[in-house]
């Protein structure tokens, strides 16, 4: 080497001039393999719960045993007892090498992974949660349409029975209105036959009718019968009809002994062939009074009474048909 100082001869080490090296150098080893990155995910997955999610830090550090291997010890490694002598020194805290503390660690990397896997597992959760409430809404919203489906059937069922039911009440209502007029009117007829029974009555008793209103025949000058005969023996009771006035009584010609009974209406009832007369002209008679008896006076074959019957105007009409109408049976 040149220069201003002494001469030194160059020195090349080699194995027999070196000599182990027993300085204080330290060899920089892993002490926890709770540091890593991998320990971090493996204490968020440990720290979510079946029914929630939770931070690392709720959880106590996880320790994990490693199977024993027979290895020699530590200290027995050449080049290795010197230095984890020097090592148990400074740390002993340090476990043996078969087993490990898995926690976070305090640095803000720990922090942030807790962090996002919090937010993706309340994500998750919320996403679940978001589905069940969609799908109970939508049960609940089918729930309520089969609800509302079921209350209009049953109210538009009800409605028609109500509709039926009223018809039913109403064609009821009219049937026995028209029932109970019927038998108003029946009952008033009958009530008025009963009156009129009561206040009319027939001209004799035990008779046969011989001849009727409008019979043809030769004997008869109009050329047919102007009334009604009632054959019955002579001296059988002849009654008035109906209360009135005794208009005439006396000889008619062919009519014989003739009584003419004038009605309140002006209607006209006579009796023709009668034996005897027990009235006399303008005298008032009620109904059932004995007015003769019958006869066979006049343009007869036998005793009978023929009865006539002329209304206000004068024109002759059945006198079966009108004494039915007074509600006598002939």
């Amino acid at each position: 080497m040149a220069g201003g100082g002494e001469y030194q001869e160059e020195w090349n080490p080699s194995e027999d001039t070196l000599r182990p090296n027993r300085g204080r150098h330290r060899v920089v080893k892993q002490r926890s393999i709770a540091r890593s990155s991998t320990v971090l995910g493996v204490g968020v997955i440990a720290a979510v719960g079946a029914g929630g999610l939770a931070t690392a830090k709720e959880k106590p550090p996880v320790a994990i045993s490693l199977p024993d291997m027979n290895l020699p010890a530590a200290e027995d490694l050449p080049g290795v007892g010197t230095l984890l002598a020097d090592d148990a020194e400074t740390d002993n805290n340090v476990g043996p090498l078969t087993q490990a503390s898995l926690s976070l660690p305090a640095a803000d990397g720990g922090q942030t992974g807790s962090i996002e896997a919090a937010d993706a597992g309340e994500a998750l959760r919320a996403r679940i949660l978001a589905q069940a409430e969609q799908q109970q809404a939508t049960a609940d919203a089918e729930a309520k349409a089969a609800a509302e489906k079921a209350a209009a059937e049953k109210a538009a069922a009800e409605a028609k029975a109500q509709q039926t039911a009223a018809a039913a009440a109403e064609k009821a209502a009219a049937e026995a209105k028209a029932k109970a007029e019927a038998e108003a009117k029946a009952k008033e007829e009958a009530a008025r036959r009963a009156a009129l029974a009561a206040s009319y009555a027939l001209p004799t008793s035990s008779y046969t009718i011989t001849s009727e209103y409008g019979q043809a025949g030769s004997m008869w000058s109009s050329g047919y019968h102007t009334g009604l005969d009632f054959a019955a023996p002579t001296g059988t009771p002849v009654k008035a009809v109906h209360g009135g006035t005794i208009k005439s009584a006396g000889w008619s010609g062919s009519y014989g002994y003739r009584i003419v009974l004038e009605l309140e209406d002006g209607t006209e009832v006579w009796y023709a062939h009668l034996s005897s007369m027990t009235v006399s002209a303008g005298q008032t008679v009620t109904t059932g009074d004995t007015i003769g008896r019958v006869g066979a006076t006049g343009n007869v074959t036998g005793p009978h009474l023929h009865l006539e019957v002329h209304t206000a105007s004068g024109a002759g009409i059945d006198p079966a048909a009108w004494l039915r109408d007074k509600g006598q049976n002939i």
